[in-house]
């Protein structure tokens, strides 16, 4: 039976994937590997089915609690629960963060995120083998979709519904693979900076519900983030478990086609970039040195990182 201080410190660890998961680059199932609890993570989200899920919520009836809870510890229910507890209060505190970044210093944000990503795309690809024409072309194909995307994403894709929801699939279904980056994901789609802004108005919507200073900005901001958390769920249950499949199936060329993504996601922090250097009339020359400088401080992070983590089993 774990204790209090047990339950603590898994609180902690989903504080850390949380964090790692609010930036794009980093990923959190990598900090689940770091701190020892990414297979219990993997056997728990992939042990929940539709059917333990009527068999818990059966549970508001008396004679079918004993049921309801044997289901819940069937999918380490009571793990998930504090787990995601960190989990969501890191992405909130770290959203918000971001978003003010985004607002007051977006050039050396988007150069932090752009070391992460570039440092993180050479770690993986040192346990990529391209030695098939199969891996190849695999490769190749992952790389143009986030290239092509990034671009495209940037100046076309809106933030309807449809597209949060899509997005808040690609995203959580990725926070459980280590090595790709669900916020990464965000970035390419266009949604990342839509969405740290959004839960941050979101929370300060709360607060202002809660101290009884009106309900618009709460109302606002409910059906954007209420859509993604249902897309994340509908991830967990589809593309998580495809990507899983495909990794059982044909491991080398899946991971060839997952680490592409992020070497072809580089273009979205320069598209992001260039897009408010063209709003502000300031030159990429003036620029540069505080992308450079940024870039340099998040490459050293995700190093760093990887020192950690390097005795680790992918």
């Amino acid at each position: 039976m774990a204790g209090l201080r047990d339950w603590a410190t898994l609180y902690l660890k989903g504080v850390a994937m949380g964090s790692a998961d609010a930036v794009p680059g980093v990923s959190g199932g990598t900090i689940a590997l770091i701190v020892g609890i990414y297979e219990r993570l993997i056997a728990a989200v992939t042990a929940i089915d539709p059917a333990r899920i009527r068999r818990v919520l059966a549970g508001v009836r008396p004679a079918n609690i004993p049921d309801a809870r044997a289901a819940f510890h069937e999918v380490d229910g009571a793990f998930l629960l504090v787990l995601g507890a960190g989990i969501g209060t890191a992405v909130i505190t770290v959203l918000s963060g971001v978003d003010y970044l985004l607002t007051t210093r977006p050039v050396a944000t988007y150069g932090f995120f752009f070391g992460l990503i570039a440092a993180s795309a050479g770690v993986l690809l040192g346990g990529v083998a391209l030695d098939t024409p199969r891996r190849k072309a695999a490769a190749v194909a992952g790389f143009l979709l986030a290239f092509l995307a990034s671009g495209y994403a940037s100046t076309a894709l809106a933030s309807s519904l449809p597209v949060v929801f899509v997005a808040g699939a690609v995203a959580v279904s990725a926070m459980v693979l280590p090595g790709i980056s669900g916020s990464l994901l965000l970035v390419v789609l266009g949604q990342y900076e839509y969405m740290s802004g959004t839960v941050s108005r979101a929370v300060d919507g709360l607060v202002a519900f809660v101290t009884g200073n009106g309900s618009e900005t709460l109302v606002e901001t409910l059906p954007p983030v209420a859509t993604f958390l249902v897309g994340g769920v509908v991830g967990l249950f589809t593309i998580a478990h495809t990507v899983r499949y495909a990794l059982a199936r044909a491991r080398a060329a899946t991971l060839a086609f997952l680490v592409s993504l992020v070497v072809g996601a580089l273009r979205a922090p320069l598209a992001e970039v260039s897009l408010r250097l063209a709003e502000s009339g300031e030159s990429w020359r003036a620029a540069a040195p505080r992308f450079a400088l940024a870039a340099l401080f998040g490459a050293a992070f995700v190093l760093v990182l990887d020192r950690y983590s390097a005795a680790i089993e992918y």
